[in-house]
C-alpha cells in the first residue's frame, strides 16, 4: 500500500483520492501490522510489572501462550488506553484486571475471579451510598472500579467521581491512607494487600455487583483464538493450576494484623537497613533471595540477633544447637553466623525435597520442614495425598498440616505429633513479608553499614 501512495504521489490527480482511502494508517511507520495469533500472541497489560495483579495475569497470559506454542508480546498501556487500543485492534486481547460487564463492543474470555468492589475512604468506613455521594471519589481510567461505579450510578444518579489517568490502584489506595484523597474505589483483594502496607484502611460498603473478571479480546477475534482461551481455563480450573496460582498471588494477604503490620514496616526503616548487607551475602552463597531470607529472619527473631525461646533456639534465624553445630556456626548470637547458617540450612532442605516439587511450592514447603522437620512435612504430604490433594502442592499440604496436632492423624503417620499449624502461620507470613519487602522502597535503600561492622550496629540499636 505504501508503494501505491509513492507511486499516486508521481499523479497529481491521484494524490487526494489515495490519501483519502485508508491507505495512510497502513503505513504508519511506528504502528507495525498485528502478527497472527499463532506466530505470536499481542497482549494488553498494565504497565506496573511488579504490581500483584498484573503478575498475576502475565502468568496466566504465559501459560496460555505456552499452551498455543507461541510467543507472547506484552503491550504495557494506561488502563484507560486498553480498550480504545483493543477497539482499534492494536493487540490479540487485553489481560488488564477487567469487569465482564458493561460492554458490547468486545468479547470476554471465560471469568478467572471474581472480587467484591468497595468504597475505601480516609477516616470512618462509609457505610452507605447517601454518604458516598459527599465523598470526593477518584478511580482509575477504564478500571474494573471506574466500571462498578458506572453500574452504581444507575441506580444512584447523583454519585459522581473523577477519573485518573497516571495512578494504580495500589497508589490510590495509598493517596487515600495518606490523607490526600477521600476515597477511592478498590476489590477486595486490592484492598487485603493494601492493608499490609496502610493498616488503617478499611471499607464497609460494597459498591455494586461483585466484578467478574476476565480477559477482552478484540472485536472480530479468531473464533478459534477464543475456544482455545475457553479451552486453557477449562483445564486450569479443573487440574487446580488456578486455584494455586490465586493461591499464589492472592491466598497469603489477609495473613497480617495491623500491629503487625505497623511494626514490620517499621523496622524495614530503622534495623533492616544496616543488616541487608548480611542477607545479601548469604544469598550470594545460597542463591536464594535475600528478600526471602529477611522475611524469614523477622519471622523468627523480629530481626533481633540475641532472641532466644524457651525451647533454647537461639539467634537471627532461630537456629537449634544440632542445626548450628551441623551448619558451622559456633556463636548462634553472632548475626552474620546465624543468617548464613540459617539460609545454608534452607537450601538443604529445598535440596532434600523430591525433584517433581517445582517453585514456587518447593520454597514454601522447605520453610515449612524449617519450622517443623522434614519428617513432619513429609507426614502432611502423606497426608495430603490420603485426602485426595496433590501432596507436590503447597495449596493441599497446607490444608492437612495442621491435622498433625490431633491425635486422629498424628498417631497414624510415621513422625507423630507436629505442630503443624505453626509451619503453615510460618510459611504464609514469611511469604507476606516477601512480597512486601520486594514492594516497599527499602528494596532500594543501599546498606548502611557493611557486613562485618552490622553486628556491633546491632547491638548499638539494642
Amino acid at each position: 500500500m505504501c508503494l501505491l501512495i509513492a507511486a499516486a504521489a508521481r499523479n497529481k490527480f491521484l494524490v487526494p483520492a489515495v490519501l483519502g482511502s485508508l491507505l495512510l494508517p497502513a503505513c504508519t511507520p511506528d504502528q507495525p501490522p498485528l502478527k497472527p495469533w499463532r506466530e505470536e500472541l499481542a497482549v494488553i497489560v498494565l504497565p506496573d510489572g511488579n504490581d500483584t495483579d498484573q503478575r498475576f495475569e502475565r502468568h496466566l497470559v504465559t501459560l496460555f501462550a505456552e499452551q498455543l506454542h507461541v510467543q507472547v508480546q506484552f503491550m504495557p498501556l494506561p488502563s484507560g488506553q486498553v480498550m480504545p487500543s483493543l477497539l482499534d485492534r492494536k493487540a490479540h486481547f487485553a489481560a488488564a484486571g477487567l469487569r465482564s460487564t458493561g460492554t458490547d463492543h468486545v468479547q470476554f474470555g471465560p471469568v478467572y475471579q471474581t472480587v467484591r468492589e468497595q468504597a475505601v475512604c480516609n477516616g470512618v468506613p462509609v457505610r452507605n451510598m447517601k454518604t458516598l455521594l459527599k465523598k470526593n471519589i477518584a478511580v482509575v481510567s477504564g478500571s474494573a472500579q471506574e466500571a462498578a461505579l458506572n453500574e452504581a450510578q444507575k441506580s444512584t444518579p447523583a454519585l459522581h467521581w473523577h477519573i485518573s489517568e497516571n495512578l494504580t490502584v495500589s497508589r490510590l489506595l495509598g493517596e487515600v491512607a495518606e490523607g490526600r484523597l477521600e476515597c477511592t474505589i478498590a476489590n477486595s483483594e486490592q484492598l487485603a494487600l493494601a492493608r499490609n502496607y496502610y493498616p488503617d484502611l478499611d471499607s464497609a460498603l460494597e459498591i455494586a455487583t461483585p466484578s467478574r473478571l476476565a480477559w477482552a479480546f478484540s472485536p472480530g477475534a479468531a473464533p478459534e483464538l477464543l475456544a482455545e482461551a475457553e479451552k486453557f481455563f477449562a483445564r486450569i480450573k479443573q487440574d487446580g493450576t488456578l486455584n494455586r496460582i490465586l493461591d499464589r498471588y492472592y491466598g497469603h494477604s489477609k495473613r497480617l494484623e495491623s500491629g503487625d503490620a505497623v511494626a514490620f514496616i517499621t523496622r524495614t526503616r530503622t534495623v533492616l537497613p544496616h543488616i541487608r548487607g548480611l542477607f545479601e551475602e548469604a544469598a550470594t552463597l545460597t542463591g536464594l533471595e535475600w528478600q526471602l531470607l529477611a522475611a524469614l529472619a523477622y519471622h523468627e527473631s523480629h530481626w533481633d540477633p540475641l532472641a532466644t525461646s524457651p525451647t533454647n533456639v537461639r539467634g537471627m534465624m532461630m537456629l537449634t544447637e544440632q542445626t548450628a553445630d551441623r551448619m558451622g556456626v559456633t556463636n548462634r548470637l553472632d548475626a552474620r553466623q546465624s543468617i548464613i547458617g540459617g539460609a545454608r540450612y534452607l537450601m538443604q532442605l529445598k535440596e532434600k525435597l523430591p525433584l517433581r516439587i517445582r517453585e514456587p511450592d518447593r520454597t514454601w514447603m522447605a520453610l515449612a520442614a524449617y519450622n517443623q522437620g522434614l519428617g513432619h512435612l513429609e507426614d502432611a504430604r502423606v497426608l495430603a495425598k490420603q485426602q485426595g490433594y496433590n501432596q507436590d502442592r503447597w495449596i493441599g499440604v497446607k490444608k492437612v498440616m495442621p491435622l498433625l496436632a490431633q491425635p486422629a492423624y498424628f498417631k497414624k503417620v510415621r513422625h507423630g505429633y507436629a505442630r503443624g499449624g505453626e509451619a503453615v502461620v510460618l510459611v504464609e507470613t514469611v511469604r507476606m513479608h516477601h512480597d512486601m519487602l520486594h514492594n516497599l522502597p527499602v528494596g532500594t535503600v543501599p546498606r548502611l553499614i557493611p557486613p562485618h561492622d552490622s553486628g556491633i550496629a546491632l547491638k548499638k540499636l539494642k
